[in-house]
Formats: C-alpha cells, structure tokens, sequence
C-alpha cells in the first residue's frame, strides 16, 4: 500500500540514472516511472525481505525470530520512491545478500576460500550493473579480519572472485564487438560535490530524523551486546562499519546516491532492529513509532512539494 501511494509522488520525482550497459538493457525494456517497473521491483523487494529474514534466522544476528527487520526493511524501501524503479539496485541487493551468506559463514576458518571466493564473485557481479558497488570489496576485506577469517588463502581467493565476472563479461563483450571500447564500460560518476540546495526540507528534516534514530540505536545496541555471543558481535560491528562506508561511498558517488540506498536499507533495518527487539521498554517502543510516524509524513510530504 506505501509503494504504490508513493508511486503516484515518484511521478514527480527525478530519477537517477544507472548507466552501465547492462541496465541501459534493462531500463529499454522496462521504461523507468511505469507500472511495470514498479511491479518487477516489488518482486525483488519481498524476495529481499524473504532473504533479510533468512539472513537473521541464519546467523543469529538478533537472538530470536522477529519480523521487525523485514517490517523496518519494507518501510524504508516503501518510503524511499526513488528506488521503486532502479531494477539495478534492487538486483544488486539480492546479490549482496547472498554474498553475505558467504562472508558471514567464514567467522573463524582462516581457510574459507570459497566462500571468500564466491562472496566477492557476487559482489563483482553486482557490480557489472552499479559499478561503484566493486569498492564494497575492500570493505568486506576489513570485514575479514573482523571475523577472524583474513588470511593470505582467503584474500587470494576473493581477488579472483572479484575478477572473475569481470573477466568473463569483457571475454564475451570483445567476442561479439571486436572493436568495442573498454573504457565505454566503466560509469563510476566519481562526484563529491554536496550542496544542501540540492535537498529539499522535508528530505533534510527526513535524513536528519533517521540518522538520529540510527544513532541513538547504535547506544542502545552496544549496552546489550555483552550478552550476545563473539561472533553475533563481530557481524554487528561490521554491519555498523559497513552502513557508515556506504553513506561515504554514496556521497562520493553521488550520482549513483539512489542505487546504494537498497543496500544501506538491509544493514539500516538490522542495526535498529537488534535494540528495539531485545531491550523491549517504553522508550524504544517510542522510538519505533516516532520511526514509522516519520516515515509516513515524508511520504504525504511528497504530494505537497514538488
């Protein structure tokens, strides 16, 4: 019911464009601002959902089963409109998804190759529809030493996962366009510009909210971490160290701002739903519905300013 309410305000919306080659395909064939794309990219939005549940279920990364991180998940996806046709960035998801299936099984096993190798395989891949997306690679490295896993064998093997996508989408490109331009592949759209004017008031007052929220959570999340277990934490702290790279890459890459947001949705959802889940009070019972009362007004926002 929020997508498609927000889907009449993303008519007058401005849309980021995700030009690599491959999008530019898809984008042909599902027009950007349709029916049809929003469609598609609901699809890919519950299978997400589906995977954040597994993902938790999985790796414990909350003690106990609850739907609050899919709830969070599919508001802030809901409310964010500019996502509701970037097919791009909703593929990418569910490849970073999968991808840390791999990452969160090596905790410990300094001989994890393959799922050092197929982790960033994913990530690689993703990147052939969001190119900015490979820097998350180096990332994951970091991610690495955080789960007790880097070792000489697991970073080997994820330099060629993250070569390996590209090597083969290159082999088939040049055998079908001899005289294609290797540079014609690349779109990082490297700009660090930041201009307030470029924001309206309520996606200011929006971003300020939830980022307070955010922050007031990390607070929450870390004065109850001592009773979750080395590795539930080790995966807490990347998720936080890996949600403030993303806002940084996704300055930088300003012009692909749009499609991390997918991504920084998943490890948003995850990060406020560990203290509002396991420190049940009345003060994050609060919190949640300030989240969701903040949330709903910037989508009735969006009728109102154009």
């Amino acid at each position: 019911m929020i997508w498609m309410s927000s889907y009449v305000g993303a008519r007058y919306s401005t849309f980021s464009t995700q030009n690599t080659s491959i999008v530019e395909s898809l984008q042909s064939v599902f027009l950007p601002n349709s029916l049809l794309s929003n469609l598609v990219c609901i699809a890919l939005t519950m299978l997400n959902a589906f995977l954040v549940a597994q993902i938790n279920n999985r790796f414990t990364i909350i003690r106990t089963r609850t739907f609050l991180p899919i709830l969070i998940f599919l508001l802030l996806l809901g409310t964010w409109n500019q996502t509701h046709v970037m097919i791009g960035a909703h593929l990418v998801l569910t490849f970073f998804i999968f991808a840390l299936f791999y990452f969160f099984n090596m905790s410990r096993d300094r001989k994890a190759s393959e799922e050092a190798f197929m982790g960033s395989f994913l990530v690689s891949l993703s990147s052939l529809l969001i190119n900015p997306v490979i820097f998350i690679i180096p990332l994951c490295w970091i991610g690495f030493v955080m789960f007790q896993s880097f070792s000489l064998r697991t970073f080997l093997a994820s330099i060629f996962g993250m070569l390996a996508p590209w090597i083969l989408y290159l082999t088939i490109v040049y055998s079908l366009q001899p005289d294609f331009s290797i540079y014609r592949l690349f779109n990082l759209n490297l700009n660090s510009e930041l201009s307030i004017s470029n924001f309206s008031l309520p996606e200011i007052i929006y971003a300020i909210s939830i980022a307070l929220i955010m922050i007031i959570s990390i607070f929450e999340m870390y004065s109850i971490t001592n009773s979750d277990a080395i590795n539930t934490r080790n995966k807490l702290d990347f998720l936080l160290f890996l949600l403030i790279s993303l806002v940084i890459l996704s300055f930088i890459f300003r012009n692909q701002f749009i499609s991390f947001l997918p991504i920084i949705a998943l490890v948003y959802s995850l990060l406020i739903s560990h203290p509002m889940t396991l420190k049940q009070n009345n003060f994050n019972g609060i919190l949640f519905l300030i989240f969701c009362v903040i949330n709903i007004a910037f989508i009735i926002s969006k009728y109102f300013i154009f």
